[in-house]
């Protein structure tokens, strides 16, 4: 078997009303996504997280290295991509690219064995996955102490046993923000997330206000390149700290794992080297205790990449008699490319989402919905 063809396809989606974290306003969606073909018939798909010319640009110039490659030899393949970019390339955007090439790769090693994604990474610990709702982003008007609380309410009435915050907007606003949630969403559980906004001092100090509303974890409180503030934050608060979705590779998360400056470890599949690079990282922080659940932002594509690796990750707790298992994070924001580029949307019920069982990644993708989103080069 071998690779005839790669594709990057950029796709982009105004928003009915714009949101914020602490760094940006959205008013439009983008995705890209990854399409290998080859010669026996089978396609594979991928998507790549970040900022989609930028990949999709980082895939058309590797294309060429893949054509007449066997598919089935991912770990010859990504090893061979990151040798050739190493010099320029070992984390950011050229990594992203790679992860969406990795993942199409895997989607068509599945289809070819005819077997899901998560049997050839080792077999299913699990078939259904506890999901958290993301969401609760700052809009344009009205009072976050009204819309923040309601709508995290709803995703508990959903059934989400769990939710995330996003913070960032100054400490005294996230405090108040922080509590009126709490008490709207009871016992259900709760994360927040600051996307690096504040320096070590005002993480701390933001920290030690919310830590009496038992927050799940505190993720990004610092930005990802102050490894010594994640370690002065973690020091101080018994919140767990969370981060990593701003890291890269296995050699990247070697690092932070052996500073010990992350609890929970949050590589996104679709950024941080794809499935092979993501088993290999998820089995390092098991070996150093630290807790792997991935970011996940994207379409159905990295959703479905997301749950082919949780399904497969041990429990955080392997020896206890109630295992606390790794989450799925579920984007609940406005995205209308997310679920139509698939033709069966992958749904959570009461919070639970089941992997998907068919060969490779278990999806479909929707042809029509790629030519109604995509952007002209």
């Amino acid at each position: 078997m071998k690779i005839t063809n790669v594709r990057a396809h950029v796709l982009e989606a105004k928003l009915s009303q714009p949101f914020a974290y602490s760094r940006a306003w959205y008013d439009t969606r983008t995705a890209m996504l990854v399409e290998i073909e080859t010669a026996d018939g089978l396609t594979g798909w991928g998507e790549c997280y970040g900022p989609a010319r930028m990949t999709a640009a980082v895939v058309r110039s590797i294309a060429s290295w893949l054509i007449g490659e066997d598919p089935l030899r991912t770990d010859v393949l990504w090893q061979t991509i990151y040798a050739r970019l190493r010099d320029h390339g070992q984390k950011g955007v050229v990594i992203q690219g790679l992860s969406g090439i990795d993942i199409a790769l895997w989607d068509i090693k599945g289809k070819h064995f005819g077997v899901p994604v998560h049997q050839l990474l080792g077999g299913a610990a699990r078939i259904e996955v506890q999901a958290y709702a993301t969401g609760l982003y700052r809009r344009k008007s009205g009072d976050p102490l009204k819309y923040l609380p309601e709508e995290a309410a709803a995703y508990a009435a959903e059934g989400f046993r769990a939710v995330k915050l996003k913070i960032g907007f100054g400490i005294e606003e996230d405090a108040s923000v922080t509590g009126a949630v709490r008490e709207a969403i009871g016992d259900v559980a709760l994360m927040v997330d600051a996307n690096h906004a504040y320096d070590a001092v005002a993480a701390i100090r933001l920290g030690r206000m919310i830590e009496r509303y038992d927050i799940g974890w505190f993720e990004e409180p610092v930005p990802p390149e102050d490894v010594a503030g994640y370690h002065a934050v973690r020091s101080a608060l018994s919140i767990p700290i969370a981060g990593g979705e701003c890291e890269f590779t296995r050699f990247g998360f070697r690092d932070l794992f052996a500073s010990h400056a992350l609890d929970v470890a949050q590589p996104d599949t679709c950024a941080a080297g794809g499935l092979s690079e993501c088993k290999k990282i998820a089995d390092m922080s098991e070996a150093f205790g630290i807790r792997y659940n991935p970011h996940v932002w994207g379409t159905g594509i990295a959703i479905a990449a997301s749950l082919q690796l949780l399904a497969v990750l041990p429990s955080h707790t392997p020896t206890s008699l109630a295992p606390i298992a790794p989450m799925l994070e579920f984007d609940r924001t406005e995205h209308p490319i997310r679920q139509a580029i698939l033709t069966r949307p992958i749904e959570h019920a009461k919070g639970v989402v089941r992997v998907p069982d068919g060969p490779g990644l278990g999806i479909e993708i929707d042809r029509e919905a790629l030519t109604r989103f995509a952007v002209s080069d």
